[in-house]
């Protein structure tokens, strides 16, 4: 807090001649910087607070949907291996079929063999070279030398062969469609899970972020406190030394003066130019001058009012309000439900509405009553008058 304070306060440090209020102490710019540092940090966490809410709904949609597609790529390996395990054992039977076929064809041949023998021509040369039991049969057959069991052996070596060859190609087949439907799943998966990190990594650098500001923002209203405390002190003993401040300046109390000039109507009973109460009290500020809000509060008018003029109205709590009138055209810096802070610039000093010059019409109201804005405020350590 030392350093945050040191930055302002220049310790002991008196001109020589000088009266003791002209210590160092910070300015109300300070003040107001001071002031503008906590607000823009404020401001950025609420945009990041607003920015969580959409990535932790993004993260939590992708992270579903990366689980997901993780089960139906799991599903798919299931599957895969499945169909695997499945392909083995087709491969297996037809790598059975294709020797049983061999068998098959091997003992027709050896059958066509002994028939050609026994008919005792040259017959079975031509069987037995013969590579295709098609050929075999076909040839024995036109011959009519077959019997009935050989016969029987040829079909079965001709089936034998065409079931392994069936087999075979299923297996290749299941297992090309079903390596496709894995590397697939797999890719589905790897994308999701590739953008729910991106989300979870993206949510959690806001975190990151949250957590910086939120600690710089301590930092900063510790700064902002001890630069407002040392500005009181300031103001203490100006007001010790001349009981007078400036406008937009903090008095001890937590109040300051609305605008600048010299009272030029006071508050009350008037007979020029005609007899009427005046509710306020009249500060003759230049035209175009700074009106600041007395102290902090919520807006709750901001806009035309008739004989007022342009007319803002602050409510400050327990029944208590001040008013700003004859504010100049388009010098309205505040809006209805806007929150004010003490000795916030919120108006240009006007005359619109009933006015015969610039100056500003300052009320204060309690409980709805108006009572005279020069005692309120100098039972809060500021003159007016």
């Amino acid at each position: 807090m030392a350093a945050a304070t040191g930055a302002f306060v220049a310790a002991s440090l008196l001109l020589p001649g000088s009266a003791a209020f002209a210590v160092e102490y910070p300015t109300w710019d300070e003040v107001s910087a001071a002031r503008d540092d906590v607000s823009n940090a404020e401001s950025m966490i609420r945009q990041i607070e607003s920015q969580l809410a959409a990535l932790e709904a993004e993260a939590a949609r992708t992270q579903a949907e990366a689980e997901i597609k993780g089960a139906v790529w799991k599903d798919a390996e299931l599957k895969f291996q499945a169909a695997a395990a499945k392909t083995r054992t087709l491969q297996q039977q037809a790598d059975t079929a294709s020797a049983t076929a061999e068998i098959s064809a091997q003992r027709a041949g050896q059958m066509a063999a002994q028939i050609a023998r026994a008919s005792g021509d040259g017959f079975a040369v031509g069987l037995w070279t013969s590579s295709e039991p098609e050929e075999l049969l076909d040839a024995l057959g036109i011959a009519g030398r077959l019997t009935q069991q050989s016969q029987a052996a040829y079909e079965r070596a001709i089936l034998d062969r065409n079931t392994a060859q069936a087999l075979t190609d299923q297996a290749e087949v299941a297992s090309a469609e079903l390596e496709l439907l894995k590397l697939t799943a797999e890719e589905a998966f790897a994308q999701a899970q590739t953008a729910a990190n991106s989300a979870q990594l993206a949510l959690q650098l806001q975190l990151d972020n949250q957590a910086r500001m939120t600690q710089q923002l301590l930092v900063l209203r510790e700064r902002r406190a001890a630069t407002e405390a040392d500005y009181l002190a300031g103001v203490r003993e100006r007001i010790a030394a001349a009981p007078s401040l400036d406008a937009g300046e903090i008095s001890d109390s937590g109040w300051v003066r609305p605008s600048g000039g010299y009272i030029t109507s006071p508050f009350g009973w008037r007979t020029d130019p005609w007899y009427s109460f005046h509710t306020g009290t009249d500060l003759g500020a230049s035209c175009g001058a700074n009106i600041y809000a007395a102290t902090g509060g919520t807006v709750i008018y901001a806009g035309w009012s008739g004989g007022y003029g342009n007319y803002v109205l602050i409510d400050h709590g327990n029944g208590l309000r001040t008013a700003y009138a004859h504010i100049a055209p388009g010098g309205i810096l505040v809006s209805n439900g806007q929150r004010v802070e003490i000795a916030q610039n919120i108006a240009k000093v006007g005359t619109t509405g009933n006015s015969t010059g610039c100056h500003l019409h300052y009320e204060v109201l309690v409980n709805g009553i108006a009572t005279d804005p020069a005692t309120f405020m100098a039972d809060r350590g500021i003159r007016i008058g």
